[in-house]
């Protein structure tokens, strides 16, 4: 073991660990804009406890986020400063433009909503938390942009003296069409997420309180984010389909991984579930459906798809004698447990409005249980879905430009590296007890009261100090 693979290690977990967050702050951000629109198109007071309830559960999940996100600014001075030093021209201008736009959006107008409850118009409070949700968005944008670029450098030049990567085409940077399409497809796995918590907890109320006043709101709140996961699910799967053609050109490679395929074929397979060698080298057994590959990289039925023995003897003359080949295993399993979890969340939300059919209220405790594990699913669909991406593309850290191990601090020591790498993930367990107790408190507390209360208080109220109206 060397500074490398513990600084890969670090990067792995604390990136792993951010975006367990990143998602669910995403899709609630949107999906409260939309409860609070529907109480202010209504009237309805249930719209209003829903607002506030789920709201409160995101600004919890949103702190968390923004915690975890700046450790992620350190990782790339603490332990990759030559990586850094070669794509800063690059990655400048869209986290810049994320921090400065994206990020003071979304954190102004969050401000704005939390204390604006009483105090601001309610249309004016309206567009606060909708700014605050386009803001969310925009910043997802711009770092996937910048992921983009890792996946399929476009618009730069490589100094020839410094040996630095130039930006030279802004707008191709931001057109990449790898992040064309990451961004709907990382959206729709938010959303995925989201709806999935709206399920949980409204799931939970539901069965056990049953005859509570505040059923008709955790119904609501139950069947909509069950359509909103089968409706994300969905355009997961478009999306989806599009990213594989899209990686298959720029990265052929990494699909190739994914199903393990060392021999180039002409229609391949895909294999659902293999047992053989780890490295897929030697198949036992095999269960495929055929023409999946072919079509899932191609868009054709027919289309051939390259192997990595091919693909090997291609990079070794292209870029150099080496091992052009990411782990296999890592790729292959993690490909197929992304779109497993994704589908069993799904399929939880068709059971979900199943039993909400004809205004019945569902009382199985094995829903609840189901219930319960939903959040989980689509949350470990999407890091298995980031592994396979960053993964898929190793050895490179800038596909065709740099190599991993040529991005790493050179002056960082093994130890240093172990030693911030033990900090951050004591800091990380810490941070994720106080995260979940808090979630889960909040969660169990239901929906507020939001009877108006007659203000017996004489205090001015520009004298009274700022509180969470909740």
């Amino acid at each position: 073991m060397d500074a490398l693979d513990v600084a890969r290690w670090q990067f792995g977990v604390t990136t792993v660990y951010h975006f367990l967050f990143v998602p669910l702050t995403i899709g609630l951000s949107v999906l409260v804009a939309i409860l609070q629109t529907l109480w202010h198109r209504t009237g309805n007071e249930r719209y209003l406890k829903l607002t506030k309830f789920y709201g409160k559960l995101f600004l919890i999940n949103f702190a968390m986020g923004v915690v975890t996100g700046i450790v992620q600014e350190f990782q790339f001075g603490m332990n990759w400063s030559d990586y850094s030093r070669f794509v800063g021209d690059i990655f400048g201008a869209p986290l810049a433009i994320e921090a400065l736009v994206a990020f003071f959006l979304e954190s102004t107008f969050i401000g704005l909503w939390i204390f604006g409850w009483d105090r601001l118009p309610k249309r004016l409070h309206l567009a606060a938390i909708w700014a605050a949700a386009i803001g969310t968005n925009l910043s997802a944008y711009f770092i996937l942009a910048a992921n983009s670029f890792m996946q399929n450098p476009v618009g730069y030049r490589i100094n020839p003296e410094s040996g630095r990567a130039e930006l030279t085409d802004f707008v191709a940077v931001l057109t990449n069409k790898v992040a064309l399409i990451t961004f709907p497809h990382t959206l729709a796995g938010a959303f995925l997420v989201a709806g999935s918590l709206l399920v949980a907890v409204a799931l939970w109320h539901l069965i056990r309180n049953r005859d509570s006043a505040d059923t008709p709101a955790y119904r609501f709140a139950a069947k909509f984010g069950s359509w909103v996961t089968l409706i994300s699910a969905t355009a997961v799967v478009i999306t989806g389909d599009i990213q594989g053609k899209i990686m298959t050109q720029v990265q052929p490679m990494k699909m190739a991984a994914a199903e393990g395929l060392y021999t180039t074929e002409s229609p391949a397979s895909f294999s659902v579930l293999t047992v053989g060698s780890l490295d897929g080298t030697r198949e036992l057994f095999a269960l495929k459906i055929p023409y999946l590959l072919s079509y899932l990289g191609t868009g054709d039925p027919n289309g051939t798809v390259q192997g990595i023995n091919d693909l090997q003897a291609q990079y070794s003359a292209q870029y150099g004698a080496g091992s052009y080949t990411p782990i296999i295993p890592i790729t292959y399993w993690s490909f197929r447990f992304m779109i497993a979890f994704g589908l069993a969340a799904a399929a939880i939300a068709l059971l979900v409005l199943w039993t909400h059919r004809k205004g019945r209220t569902p009382t199985s405790r094995w829903l609840l249980r189901a219930g319960l594990v939903m959040p989980l699913l689509p949350l470990a669909a999407n890091s298995f879905g980031w592994i396979f991406t960053e993964m898929g593309r190793q050895p490179w850290i800038v596909f065709g430009e740099m190599l991993t191990r040529d991005g790493v601090s050179r002056s960082v020591s093994l130890a240093e590296v172990l030693t911030s790498f033990t900090a951050f993930t004591l800091i990380y367990a810490t941070l994720a007890v106080i995260e979940l107790k808090l979630l889960l408190r909040y969660a169990k507390a239901g929906v507020p009261d939001v009877t108006p209360q007659p203000d017996t208080d004489d205090t001015d109220d520009a004298e009274r100090p700022l509180a969470f109206a909740y």
